[in-house]
């Protein structure tokens, strides 16, 4: 295992990060263009530029361009012989992934000792590489989860395919907040309405559609906030990290909501992460989006 900041050796600060996200960074292939990814490095720059001190447990080959990352964000590294790679493509209309390699899978002996007492935590697998018992891990934070990558498998050919989340009932009961997307679970929709009722908070995204959030099981819609789409991705990924750390900051799910779904649709108006907001644009929009109710 290796640590420190992105690009930097570490430092002899044993305080835990104010926000740490678990899960692969990816390699990401799109137009013949590679880049950087993963829904933990999303959720992890989100919570940064909104003002937190990030931490990112995650596994990668040697090929990962940490020095891409913005060097503020404290990074362990579990090594692995491969970074997760992704191939993105089209197919009759519908975008379609292909996994092209993945990294190690991250469990409790990962976790740096001096992480447990991190406040805020997300769990955000790409391929269920993410153990749920990480959940229990921590002496006193705050646990999400963008459940995204629990929901998929991968084909004997590499075509990553939906899944049934076999695992949810070890995980709910420690959550305090989950987050899925329409495109992640259709055919599930019975298990869906189950597990909304099973944490505190949940939401349900839908890209242009808004979202809905459930609190306490009871269901609200999320309008969404309009934007200039360049690059879809990641969106989700800064609204799960949006809503947790809002949520956590104020205690009010509506707004957490709102917030979540500005920084979401801002995410998407620049190419990677360049266009996740900062306190000062997220405060902007929301004002923007209350004056539009």
């Amino acid at each position: 295992m290796s640590g420190g900041a992105a690009g930097a050796p570490p430092d002899d600060d044993l305080s835990a990060p104010d926000f740490v996200a678990i899960g692969h960074v990816t390699l990401d292939r799109v137009e013949g263009v590679t880049r950087p990814g993963g829904a933990a490095l999303y959720a992890a720059v989100a919570a940064h530029r909104l003002g937190l001190a990030a931490g990112l447990l995650t596994s990668h080959g040697a090929d990962f361009p940490l020095d891409a990352l913005p060097p503020q964000i404290e990074v362990v590294t579990v090594p692995a012989g491969a970074t997760t790679a992704f191939e993105h493509g089209a197919r009759d209309g519908a975008r379609t992934l292909t996994a092209r390699a993945a990294a190690r899978p991250l469990g409790v002996p990962d976790l740096p000792e001096d992480w447990v007492g991190a406040p805020v935590v997300l769990l955000a697998p790409v391929l269920g590489e993410v153990d749920p018992l990480l959940a229990g891990a921590f002496a006193d934070a705050a646990v999400g989860a963008a459940a995204q990558g629990w929901l998929r498998g991968v084909d004997p050919a590499g075509a990553v395919v939906p899944q049934r989340w076999s695992l949810a009932e070890r995980l709910l009961a420690t959550l305090q907040a989950l987050v899925l997307s329409r495109e992640d679970v259709r055919g599930q929709e019975d298990a869906v309405a189950e597990w909304v009722q099973r944490v505190p908070l949940a939401a349900l995204t839908a890209g242009r559609g808004g979202a809905l959030l459930f609190v306490n099981g009871e269901r609200y819609p999320v309008r969404p906030r309009p934007a200039r789409e360049v690059d879809p991705s990641g969106a989700g990924d800064v609204f799960a990290a949006t809503l947790l750390v809002e949520y956590q900051r104020h205690g009010d799910p509506w707004q957490a909501a709102a917030a979540a779904a500005c920084a979401g649709s801002l995410a998407v108006e620049g190419e990677g992460w360049s266009a996740v907001p900062d306190r000062a644009a997220l405060e902007a929009a929301l004002a923007a989006y209350a004056r539009e109710e």
